[in-house]
């Protein structure tokens, strides 16, 4: 973990922080989006855990007058699966932070929309649809929805300023049925992360 720390810290390609990188840790949930969302997190009956890389370039600083930054990000997510082979997801989203800042610290609410490609059936995905192989699909609508602060602002520390420590919730549905008509089979991952920008 302290080498990612130190890569994280070391990152300069750009001054105008262009970039973004993120890298979660997190497990399923048995819970529905609307359950989550509501603060009734929970956890899967099986043991399933998910760990997610995701890069992003800022496309549109302050959208609209608004204390709004918009990025186009991909994702590599790597799943531990407890009762199948692990699987693999590719992720491509654009995503948008809303900024609230006040005493000097930052903290952002985001919420990224794409799509989902994953190597294979996630048993979480399996388990929602009941065993209904119609009900699941390798290619799914991708949400993720976070909250974190800037680390760095919070405490004071200058080098760190740009470290943001949140919440991501990792989902996957076919939007009741609009997408390969999968009506469930869909998931939810709870996620810590820290992402830096750069």
């Amino acid at each position: 973990m302290k080498y990612i720390l130190f890569l994280l810290l070391t990152l300069t390609l750009s001054a105008q922080d262009n970039y973004s990188l993120r890298l979660a840790y997190g497990n399923a949930s048995e819970n529905d989006l609307g359950e989550i969302i509501s603060g009734q997190f929970g956890s899967h009956s099986q043991s399933l855990s998910v760990i997610a890389l995701d890069g992003g370039y800022l496309l549109k600083e302050g959208a609209f007058e608004w204390p709004m930054d918009v990025y186009a990000k991909a994702g590599i997510s790597y799943f531990n699966e407890s009762l199948q082979s692990d699987i693999y997801e590719m992720t491509l989203y654009v995503k948008a932070y809303w900024n609230f800042d006040f005493a000097d610290n930052r903290i952002r609410a985001g919420l990224g929309e794409g799509i989902s490609y994953t190597s294979d059936i996630l048993l979480a995905e399996r388990l929602e649809a009941s065993g209904d192989s119609d009900n699941t699909s390798n290619f799914l609508n991708y949400i993720d929805i976070s909250v974190d602060v800037d680390f760095g602002k919070l405490i004071n520390y200058k080098p760190l300023h740009n470290i943001y420590l949140g919440y991501a919730l990792k989902h996957r549905s076919g939007i009741f049925g609009l997408i390969n008509n999968v009506t469930k089979g869909g998931s939810n991952y709870n996620t810590i992360y820290i992402e830096k920008s750069f």
